[in-house]
C-alpha cells in the first residue's frame, strides 16, 4: 500500500473562522449551502468577502437561506445555482452555467450529502447514496477542474465523515446496484469521497498544477443531514428519533463547518490532508489535520475508483498524471 503524501497527523495552532482572511474577489461554490454545515461555510466565507455560489437541489429552501444570509451580514456577494447531485443532467448544466459566467473558481466545497437513505436508483441507475454523496461530486468537479487549475491557488475541498471506516468499497459495483444495509453504504460513500481526494491530489500533484485537493469532517455535529435520510423511511419512529437527534447531539454547525474552512483557507494544511474536529474522540474541538484509515489510504484501491467513476459518469478530468 502506498503511503498518500501530507497524510500524517500534524499539531497546528487553533484555528478559528476569523483566521480564514481576506477573501475579497474570490469565488467559492458550496453544494448543500442551504443549511447545516453548508450554511455556515456559506456565511464565513461570505463575512470575508468572497462572492459564494449557493449550489442547492431545492430552490426554494436556497432562496429563503440566502435572503436570511443578506438580512443578517453587512456585506454578501451571494448567488444561488440549481444542482441536484443525484441526477447527471443537473450536474451538467449546473457546471455549463458556472463556466459560462464565472472566469474564475477559487474554491469547491463539495458538501452535500444525504445519510441512511433506503435504498433506491436514481435516474442514472446509480443508489441514492453513492450518486449524491460520490458520484455528483466527482463529476461537478471533472467538470469545473479546468476553471479551478486556471484559478492561483485554488482548492477543492470534498466533504468525509469519520464513519468512513466502516466503508467497503466494490470496485466491480461502484454504483450499488445491489441493496445493502443503508448505513454501511452511507459510510461506504464516505470512504469513496477519501478516496476520491487522494488520487485527485495525487494527480494535481504530479501534473505540476498548483491547485490542491483536501478532505475534511465535521465531527459529530447537530444537522438534519440524518433526517434527510429517515424522511424517506417508512418508519415513523426512525423519522422521529432522527430529528431529535439532529436537533439535539452533538456540536453545533458553526463548530462542524470549521474543519471546512479551514482546508479552504488555512496556510497550514497541504495537498492530500484530511482536516477534522482535533478534540475528543476526533468528534469535536479546533479543527487539525487527521488520520484516515488505512484502507482510505490504498492508492491502487483509488485508482480502481477513479476509473470506475469516469466510466459511471462519462465524465473524463483533463488533469493527468502518470499512473
Amino acid at each position: 500500500m502506498q503511503r498518500i503524501p501530507g497524510s500524517e497527523v500534524t499539531n497546528s495552532v487553533t484555528w478559528s473562522a476569523a483566521d480564514a482572511g481576506d477573501l475579497t474577489g474570490r469565488v467559492a461554490l458550496v453544494t448543500g449551502a442551504n443549511s447545516g454545515i453548508g450554511y455556515e461555510t456559506t456565511r464565513v466565507l461570505a463575512v470575508h468577502g468572497a462572492h459564494v455560489i449557493m449550489a442547492c437541489r431545492d430552490r426554494e429552501k436556497a432562496a429563503r437561506a440566502r435572503d436570511k444570509l443578506e438580512s443578517q451580514l453587512d456585506r454578501s456577494s451571494l448567488e444561488l445555482l440549481d444542482l441536484d447531485l443525484s441526477d447527471l443532467a443537473s450536474v451538467r448544466a449546473a457546471a455549463e452555467r458556472v463556466v459560462a459566467q464565472h472566469a474564475r473558481l477559487d474554491l469547491l466545497i463539495n458538501n452535500a450529502g444525504v445519510m441512511g437513505t433506503p435504498y433506491r436508483q436514481t435516474a442514472d441507475g446509480f443508489e441514492l447514496q453513492m450518486a449524491t454523496n460520490h458520484l455528483g461530486h466527482f463529476a461537478l468537479t471533472g467538470l469545473l477542474v479546468d476553471r479551478l487549475v486556471t484559478t492561483e491557488r485554488s482548492r477543492i475541498i470534498t466533504v468525509s465523515s469519520h464513519m468512513h471506516r466502516l466503508g467497503r468499497i466494490r470496485a466491480e459495483d461502484v454504483a450499488t446496484t445491489k441493496a445493502r444495509n443503508s448505513w454501511i453504504q452511507y459510510s461506504t460513500t464516505k470512504l469513496a469521497n477519501l478516496l476520491f481526494v487522494a488520487e485527485l491530489s495525487r494527480r494535481l500533484e504530479e501534473g505540476g498544477f498548483r491547485t490542491v485537493a483536501l478532505a475534511a469532517h465535521p465531527g459529530w455535529t447537530r444537522s438534519n443531514l440524518a433526517g434527510t435520510g429517515a424522511s424517506l423511511s417508512r418508519s415513523r419512529v426512525r423519522r422521529r428519533l432522527s430529528r431529535i437527534a439532529g436537533a439535539n447531539v452533538g456540536q453545533s454547525a458553526t463548530g462542524g463547518a470549521l474543519p471546512l474552512l479551514c482546508a479552504a483557507t488555512s496556510s497550514h494544511v497541504r495537498n492530500g490532508q484530511y482536516v477534522g474536529p482535533g478534540g475528543a474522540f476526533g468528534m469535536y474541538g479546533p479543527p487539525r489535520v487527521v488520520r484516515r484509515s488505512r484502507r482510505s489510504r490504498d492508492m491502487k484501491s483509488a485508482a480502481r475508483l477513479w476509473e470506475a467513476s469516469e466510466e459511471l459518469t462519462g465524465v473524463r478530468y483533463s488533469v493527468r498524471a502518470a499512473l
